[in-house]
């Protein structure tokens, strides 16, 4: 199957990037290139853009799409969790701008074996990296029932948590739980009738649920952000699409307290505490999609830019 994704809010980003056209650019989610393309396709021959990618079916992609830009680009595959360990191994050591496009790509939601999809019945997998050990099914087969309620209740903000827990553990004495098509029996079971019957698909959050703990989504983000808004040169960007509250409250929080590092109580006349702002929040409220592009992409719906710009300060 071929990997197809639809760049949301791309414009918005690439324009909020101010891509100058001797920088060097990070797309640490790359996919499949649709922001990468758009970045390179505004670099002169000196400017540099370092993709980074863990799907490998990704990378396979956008090397064929970013093709007329090879001598300008470094493909990576990685988790952006890595990025400044990867950025050493190119010698370097700041960057004019950071893009992640949180996103599950269409691809990965259509090819029915990833197992991320609640439509079509397949494995229990969901990993991004199929080089990672644990799938959806070691979650949903060995976590205890404590466990699978507090990841469905938190990732999932899922109402009927705690019975969907209690209904997968009990199922799963029967017979382990193996597919997709299995979970959702489950799910739907341990759901109210007249609550299936609106709000979407009842499987919807436990997948997110389980996809975010197979891949330590929100792990990643909070310990990824702070070290690349360091990254960043003086005037550097970077830009966030978030498609759940979950990750946009932990991308709004770390871009306020890098605005507003100090830790000093509020009645201490001056800051004793040494912290100094790295640089200023862009996006009071987050950037959302055009009534067109929901038009054009159902997918789009929940997605909400983010952008914090590096302010470095002019040595006395």
């Amino acid at each position: 199957m071929e990997f197809r994704h639809t760049s949301v809010l791309l414009r918005e980003s690439i324009e909020a990037l101010r891509i100058k056209p001797d920088g060097i650019y990070v797309d640490g989610t790359l996919g499949g290139g649709g922001h990468s393309w758009e970045i390179c396709s505004r670099l002169s021959e000196k400017g540099r853009l370092i993709g980074i990618d863990q799907d490998e079916a990704a990378i396979e992609a956008a090397t064929r799409r970013l093709e007329l830009f090879k001598d300008r680009v470094t493909i990576v595959r990685a988790n952006y969790r890595d990025m400044r360990r990867e950025l050493g191994k190119q010698g370097i050591s700041s960057v004019d701008g950071v893009i992640l496009d949180l996103g599950v790509s269409s691809y990965q939601l259509d090819e029915a074996s990833r197992g991320f999809t609640y439509r079509e019945d397949a494995p229990l997998d969901m990993r991004m990296d199929q080089r990672l050990a644990q799938t959806a099914g070691d979650i949903v087969n060995g976590y205890s029932e404590p466990e699978l309620y507090r990841i469905i209740r938190d990732y999932g903000e899922e109402r009927f948590a705690k019975n969907i827990a209690r209904q997968i553990v009990t199922a799963r004495k029967q017979k382990t739980l193996e597919t997709t098509g299995e979970l959702i029996h489950v799910i739907k079971a341990a759901i109210p009738a007249k609550a299936r019957a609106t709000g979407g698909h009842p499987a919807k959050r436990t997948f997110q649920a389980i996809r975010i703990e197979v891949n330590r989504e929100l792990e990643v983000l909070e310990d990824s952000l702070d070290d690349m808004v360091d990254l960043l040169g003086d005037g550097g960007r970077i830009c966030v699409i978030t498609f759940h509250s979950l990750e946009d409250r932990i991308v709004k929080e770390k871009f306020r307290q890098n605005e507003h590092p100090c830790t000093c109580p509020k009645e201490f006349p001056v800051c004793v505490c040494g912290k100094r702002p790295k640089g200023r929040v862009v996006t009071r409220k987050p950037i959302v999609p055009t009534e067109q592009e929901l038009e054009e992409n159902r997918r789009a719906k929940s997605a909400k830019l983010r952008v914090f710009e590096r302010e470095i300060p002019k040595k006395p």
